[in-house]
């Protein structure tokens, strides 16, 4: 399983190879039912952070006029040659500001859209910059948000030895996000943080997640930690699937008129 999970690549932003070995618990909200629902009566949709378009592609319903933006050159192309022949232009940009509460620091990088540009933006774990938003959303336009919270890689930190403290309740989003966006003009109509089980039944689907986003676990390789993961693989054969906790929030906000 090491040695499937080392040679198997990694492709935009598609974790389809870990359906059914490595799965997510559904959470208390439903972020892509939630866009679809405001996508029904927009004219217009923009998906911020598109990755390789996969989920945009899959999404059950977009409105006639659907753009998305991707900041890194190799997704690019592959979320073009997705998106394009559905009808959905992409248009690189400059990766934003990371948005983590504290002041921000670093030069803003202006999104490539008109004042009052769009009735409906979503964002899924990208980096935006709350202004930007609020300006390229017409009046009583929405913006829908979910992102990674904080501690959400402790828990898999810890399968591996690393021992991280609980971040400072400040440091979650729904300690800052609401009133950045209240005084950026967007009503906040409802938000949540919760925890996002994920259920491990193999050692190769969590060795392949951890390649994929090395930041979860720093300095992960499958040289480095083999040991261990046959560890866990001997636990998940005499025990069971194994859960591994991380955390998301979300958001939905309207622009004042």
């Amino acid at each position: 399983m090491l040695d499937q999970a080392e040679r198997q690549p990694f492709v935009g932003w598609d974790f389809s190879w870990l359906r059914g070995r490595l799965d997510s618990q559904p959470l208390p909200w439903d972020y892509t039912a939630s866009v679809v629902e405001h996508a029904r009566s927009s004219p217009d949709l923009l998906d911020l952070g598109t990755g390789g378009g996969e989920w945009l592609a899959e999404l059950s319903y977009r409105p006639p006029r659907t753009v998305a933006t991707e900041a890194w050159g190799p997704n690019v192309a592959i979320a073009s040659a997705r998106l394009r022949p559905l009808g959905v232009d992409v248009v690189q940009v400059a990766p934003a500001r990371d948005n983590t509460g504290k002041p921000v620091e670093g030069a803003a990088s202006p999104l490539p859209f008109p004042d009052e540009g769009f009735h409906l933006v979503v964002d899924r774990h990208e980096s935006f910059d709350v202004g930007e938003v609020a300006r390229i959303l017409v009046p009583g336009g929405w913006f829908i948000t979910q992102q990674v919270d904080a501690s959400n890689d402790l828990e898999y930190r810890a399968l591996f030895g690393i021992e991280s403290p609980e971040p400072d309740p400040k440091s979650r989003w729904a300690w800052w996000l609401p009133g950045q966006l209240e005084r950026a003009g967007l009503r906040v109509v409802e938000h949540a943080s919760a925890p996002l089980v994920q259920v491990v039944r193999d050692v190769g689907a969590l060795a392949w997640g951890l390649k994929a986003i090395p930041w979860m676990v720093p300095g992960f390789s499958i040289d480095k930690y083999r040991a261990r993961l046959r560890e866990i693989q001997a636990q998940i054969d005499r025990d069971g699937p194994i859960t591994v906790r991380q955390r998301r929030f979300w958001a939905r906000a309207q622009k004042r008129s």
